[in-house]
């Protein structure tokens, strides 16, 4: 089979390594950059042999043929170009979190719609090594019937470095790794019936200069089958070493617990006593080794957004199945601002 063309619109700090995710991968190349400061534009397309540059998105649209593209711009304007792509015939991938508010992200995936493209979000954080680990542990039934669970994401890596637009957001950490967590509960634990959030600003860099948005969040969730779920995410630690971007997980069942720790080692409880195993993520040449869980999920996403534009099997992470996240997302800002828990 020929590889798919692809164009990809934004050249900001992740697109490196979204791009580098897709040359992993038989199937699929890479023919245009797109960035509305083309001296950026031009950088990603020199360190990749990428052939065309634009600064003008229309342009790209009428004169390349394409079979999807890859939206990685900011928030504000993946709405634009979704719909750009859908009034095109063109198949949609789009970073996320899908939109800035839930009225827009329904408008994203009733547009694909009624165009008849299919419409995928680049939601990576599932397809981490030791989350996938994680499920099939949840899946075995060796620790019975889930009935209480935590996820926690703690973080001082250096985030507002990379990528310093994230300060200045009105809507921080819920919309940033709020769309990652309540994504992998989801695919962990199924669907929310019940949802409480607070909210707090701690974080203070250097200069003393305060984060816009908030940048702790705890939302606790009740589950289609009852399971209580607690959601906690924070960019707030200042520590002498930087804590890189690894999720903990706790769930206590009928028959035993399970642990994902610090270092990737998964524990497990039971009868039968405790095995412990360490399930690493794979390293990339393109990839920091400290970011190697999240650089490595790139391309494990890629891959299954790849075979499902390709008709091999459906898309784990469409747009009508990140409405569901999106809906946790916003649900969360409302409780945190009304103090009442809400019903997604």
């Amino acid at each position: 089979m020929r590889p798919l063309r692809f164009a990809i619109l934004g050249a900001g700090f992740w697109s490196r390594f979204q791009l580098a995710g897709w040359r992993e991968l038989d199937g699929a190349t890479c023919v245009a950059v797109y960035n509305r400061t083309r001296s950026k534009a031009e950088a990603l397309a020199r360190e990749f042999g990428v052939p065309t540059v634009y600064d003008d998105a229309d342009a790209l649209f009428d004169r390349e043929t394409l079979d999807f593209v890859d939206i990685i711009t900011g928030v504000d304007s993946h709405s634009h170009f979704v719909h750009m792509a859908a009034q095109r015939g063109l198949p949609v991938i789009c970073q996320k979190p899908m939109a800035p508010d839930l009225a827009a992200a329904e408008q994203m995936v009733a547009a694909c719609q009624a165009a008849g493209v299919p419409f995928l979000i680049h939601e990576n954080w599932r397809w981490q090594t030791p989350i996938r680990a994680f499920k099939a542990a949840l899946q075995s039934g060796r620790i019975g019937t889930p009935f209480r669970a935590r996820i926690h994401y703690c973080s001082s890596f250096p985030v507002f470095a990379n990528q310093p637009f994230l300060a200045g957001l009105d809507q921080f950490i819920l919309a940033d790794m709020g769309s990652h967590l309540f994504d992998a509960a989801r695919f962990l634990f199924g669907e929310a019936l019940r949802l409480y959030c607070q909210t707090r600003h701690v974080y203070r860099d250097l200069k003393q200069a305060a984060v816009r948005g908030e940048d702790t969040a705890t939302a606790m969730l009740t589950m289609q089958d009852g399971l209580t779920l607690t959601v906690e995410m924070s960019y707030a630690s200042r520590t002498e070493i930087e804590r890189f971007p690894e999720t903990y997980m706790y769930v206590e069942g009928s028959e035993g617990f399970l642990e994902l720790g610090p270092d990737f080692h998964l524990r497990e409880t039971t009868a039968d006593g405790t095995c412990i195993r360490r399930v690493p993520p794979p390293h990339y040449a393109w990839a920091d080794p400290a970011y190697d869980v999240v650089h490595s999920s790139i391309v494990a996403c890629n891959a299954n957004l790849l075979a499902a534009l390709r008709g091999d099997h459906p898309a784990e992470t469409t747009g009508t199945d990140n409405l569901k996240t999106m809906r946790l997302v916003f649900g969360s800002y409302t409780s945190a601002a009304t103090g009442q828990a809400i019903t997604p």
